[in-house]
């Protein structure tokens, strides 16, 4: 396990630090906003400016990549993220956070995709597999420590901004010192909505939906918490948890789907979502165990359908397409993710902080209703015929690189034939 890791330590600790950056960054911005007395619409629209950023980001960068190589883009991507995050420092407008955040999501998505690129090049074929859940690992600590570092000192100073760019200048350090060979060119997805809606309609419409939900919370929880009456180490912790309860739910989740109709698992996770997005709306928690309890609860099922959905998907296309179909999904999730925040934003602003789960709840219903739908109009696959489920990143730092890296992970090692 040693072996196959610490040769590739450089590129885990450079993605730590970018991971790190960004849970400070995702953080500070709607606490701030908050305080600075910004309205929750204004906020919301960060998190769709994010959402067109990142998906921008996935677009474009391998076409930068080809013209300037890995580690200038890398090296630019790691320094327009600090400069977005000083600037927002500089400039206490949320008519300027929200272009800024739209840079900062397209800086994340190509540093995360260059990195990627960077480990499934280096891994031996064998030892993808733990390669990827190392750094799926990496991933998820280091941006839980991000956001928790926020509980150890005054979000209304220049701390916290000026952490981030520092931390996001360290990212680029290990690839920009790096002697290793340039990778393979970046995995290049179009977006071929027809045929992924041929594919699968349930993975395309659930996907959305399943954007417009966790791109909604993700955004607005922060705001919620606050407004909620939590203390500064609970709203992180309210951001945090439900992304943890989700990463621990898809084990569960994937072992069911593996055996049953993954559509009824997935309208089952759903049904879960939605009784905690009305426990929210109907009971109104209150206090910081009662609020996180029902987080986590909520976290459990939102943060484990992505895998599912992209699991149901590649269940039904052909072979050698699963990169093309997880890739093409991600850009849906990603346009879910672009309406969702604003949606939430302007109903929060208009109709009071407990409208964020009327906007889960209408995705969640919505998915069910379709899905059951669906299953009256087409049979489930046989079990022999299904792909294996497969644990994902939060979805916050997925990219089509991500795809790449993890099918690869999953090909079996070469033959001697083959590495002659």
């Amino acid at each position: 396990m040693l072996k196959s890791i610490l040769p590739l330590g450089a590129l885990l600790l450079g993605s730590a630090f970018l991971l790190f950056a960004g849970g400070v960054n995702a953080l500070i911005l709607p606490i701030r906003g908050e305080i600075q007395g910004f309205t929750a619409a204004s906020l919301g629209l960060l998190g769709t400016g994010w959402a067109v950023g990142y998906v921008a980001g996935c677009i474009m960068t391998p076409r930068l990549v080809q013209r300037v190589g890995h580690v200038r883009v890398f090296g630019a991507m790691c320094a327009f993220a600090s400069i977005s995050i000083l600037l927002s420092l500089l400039m206490m407008s949320p008519w300027v956070w929200i272009p800024l955040r739209g840079l900062s999501g397209f800086c994340f998505a190509g540093a995360a995709m260059v990195v990627e690129s960077w480990l499934s090049e280096r891994a031996e074929q064998g030892a993808r597999g733990r390669v990827f859940g190392v750094y799926t690992m990496v991933n998820l600590s280091a941006t839980t420590a991000g956001q928790m570092v926020l509980t150890l000192g005054d979000p209304r100073g220049y701390l916290f901004f000026v952490l981030a760019a520092i931390i996001y200048c360290f990212a680029l350090l290990p690839t920009a010192v790096s002697a290793t060979s340039t990778p393979a060119p970046l995995a290049n997805v179009r977006l071929d909505l027809r045929a992924l809606w041929r594919n699968s309609p349930v993975a395309v419409f659930a996907v959305f939906m399943v954007g417009i939900s966790n791109g909604s919370f993700g955004t607005l929880a922060p705001v919620y918490a606050a407004r909620a009456g939590l203390q500064l180490s609970d709203v992180a912790l309210f951001a945090s948890v439900p992304v943890l309860a989700g990463a621990l739910a898809q084990l569960p989740v994937g072992f069911l789907s593996d055996r049953f109709d993954r559509r009824l698992v997935l309208i089952g996770t759903a049904v879960v979502a939605l009784a905690a997005d009305l426990t929210f709306i109907v009971a109104t928690p209150q206090g910081a165990t009662a609020n996180l309890i029902v987080a986590a609860w909520f976290g459990a099922m939102v943060f484990a359908m992505y895998p599912l959905i992209v699991a149901h998907a590649n269940d039904h296309a052909p072979a050698g397409t699963a990169i093309q179909v997880s890739g093409g999904l991600l850009l849906v999730f990603g346009a879910g993710t672009m309406i969702g925040p604003t949606v939430a934003g302007f109903a929060m602003t208009g109709y009071g902080t407990v409208s964020l789960f009327w906007v889960t709840a209408v995705a969640h219903a919505a998915l069910i209703a379709f899905g059951l739908v669906r299953i009256r109009a087409r049979t489930a696959v046989a079990a022999e015929d299904k792909t294996a489920f497969r644990v994902a990143p939060a979805t916050r730092a997925v990219t089509p690189e991500t795809a790449a890296l993890q099918e690869s992970s999953d090909a079996p090692p070469p033959t001697e034939r083959e590495a002659a």
